[in-house]
């Protein structure tokens, strides 16, 4: 029988909340997409890989924090960094 890996938990209370430079709390998520060579995948032809990231409904930017950190650069005019 397959274990089940438990899920460490989370005290929410510990958390703090996730706001755009406006101010917004609301995200939704969205799909970047990356070609990549079909020499690299092995195959006969180029492949897309979608990318899930969170970003600002209002304005359009990505979180920046979503994105993986080897392609954040590609996207730096089309993205938001949380306050600090």
């Amino acid at each position: 029988m397959e274990k089940l890996q438990q899920q460490p938990k989370i005290d929410l209370a510990l958390t703090t909340a996730v706001t755009s430079p406006n101010g917004d709390h609301l995200f939704a998520e969205g799909i970047i997409l990356r070609k990549m060579s079909k020499f690299v995948l092995g195959s006969a032809e180029d492949g897309i890989i979608p990318l899930p990231v969170f970003y600002n409904p209002e304005t359009g930017k990505i979180l920046i924090d979503s994105i993986p950190v080897e392609i954040r650069e590609d996207y730096k005019d089309i993205s938001f960094t949380l306050e600090k």
